[in-house]
């Protein structure tokens, strides 16, 4: 059942409830000819009309911002969620289209995308079904990189270690065409 299904039956629910009470406090015995008696408070059906609307209002917004909140964490999951292994490698494969000198302007460009599509590369590695030795060497290299960089991904420290990250890059790449089962 829908949660805006819900809210219409509880909305009717409250209205039912309502409906009664205020019949039933008409029947109560301490009524008058002028209304009720002193003992009991008299309450406009506005008030009682007004206080049900908010309440379904209320409900109404609740739903709609837990359905926001669902719909943002399934958007949030699928944007976490790695990528296959051949969509990660044709990325990394796409480097090969670009390139730089040392010292232009395109490199910071450049080896930053490197490096990410590397490390994109690692993260559908380790969630690829194929088990945790399927892509040994190539995590392996990676990871030996990772650590070089030491989290330091300025163009600088990316620079400095400009030989290492495109000789990683051309490791896997080699790796990837000798297994094209992984990637087709």
């Amino acid at each position: 059942m829908s949660v805006h299904a819900r809210i219409r039956m509880s909305a009717a629910a409250l209205a039912t409830t309502a409906a009664l009470v205020g019949a039933l406090a008409g029947c109560s015995e301490a009524s008058t000819s002028q209304g009720p008696g002193g003992d009991v408070p008299y309450v406009a059906p506005s008030v009682n009309a007004s206080a049900v609307n908010k309440e379904i209002e209320r409900k109404e917004a609740d739903a709609e911002a837990s359905e926001a909140a669902e719909a943002n964490a399934a958007q949030e999951e699928a944007m976490n969620r790695p990528q296959e292994v051949r969509d990660a490698f044709a990325g990394l494969q796409a480097t090969y289209q670009d390139g730089c000198a040392p010292g232009d302007g395109n490199c910071a460009y450049f080896l930053g995308r490197v490096n990410d599509e590397l490390n994109g590369l690692d993260k559908s590695m380790k969630a690829d079904g194929g088990g945790p030795n399927h892509f040994k060497e190539p995590m392996g290299w990676i990871g030996a990189l990772r650590t070089t960089l030491a989290g330091d991904t300025t163009t600088d420290n990316l620079e400095k270690h400009r030989r290492q990250l495109l000789g990683t890059r051309e490791r896997v790449n080699t790796w990837m065409q000798g297994h094209p089962e992984d990637y087709r």
